[in-house]
């Protein structure tokens, strides 16, 4: 292994990054506009709506990539607003159970259609067919090396700031 990156390695990075970046501002702009939320909100929304069962926030957290008291905090605000509800799980009264409301689902089918159409016309209109089985056979490649690794919830936690703890 070397200290550096390969000169196509860092176009593939930087590349990838910006991409990123320019669709993740369209969508945030889109969200907010149209549904009034963040994109975390929305990936809440959208992972509730699309499983079989309520979801706790620990799993959520792991899920979407956050941090538990960012997610504690956008739940909160989602909850305010009648879009999510939260309880204790009948299973282990330390879990939080997060459930999606008829107004969490409405509001993610008003969002929806503007989404789609903002990831449409960035990033699949500049493809064809193989270039996004390609691109999605690469991503899920690189997803799945990268949580093989244990989720940020299995951290251990700073007794003090109840931030995880980087090894």
């Amino acid at each position: 292994m070397t200290d550096v990156l390969n000169p196509a390695q860092l176009r593939a990075y930087f590349g990838l990054m910006e991409v990123v970046s320019l669709l993740q501002y369209a969508v945030r702009e889109q969200l907010h506009a149209e549904g009034g939320l963040s994109y975390v909100q929305f990936e809440i929304l959208a992972k509730l709506a699309h499983t079989d069962q309520p979801l706790t926030m620990t799993d959520l957290a792991d899920g979407v990539v956050y941090s538990r008291s960012g997610l504690t905090h956008q739940a909160g605000l989602l909850q305010k607003q009648g879009l999510i509800t939260r309880s204790a799980s009948p299973d282990d009264q330390r879990a939080t159970v997060v459930h999606i409301t008829e107004e969490g689902r409405a509001r993610l089918d008003t969002v929806l259609p503007g989404h789609i159409q903002v990831v449409r016309e960035l990033l699949f209109d500049s493809l064809d067919e193989r270039d996004v089985r390609t691109l999605g056979d690469m991503m899920g490649n690189a997803r799945d090396h990268m949580r093989s690794r244990p989720p940020r919830s299995a951290a251990p936690r700073n007794r003090h700031t109840g931030t995880a703890v980087e090894k």
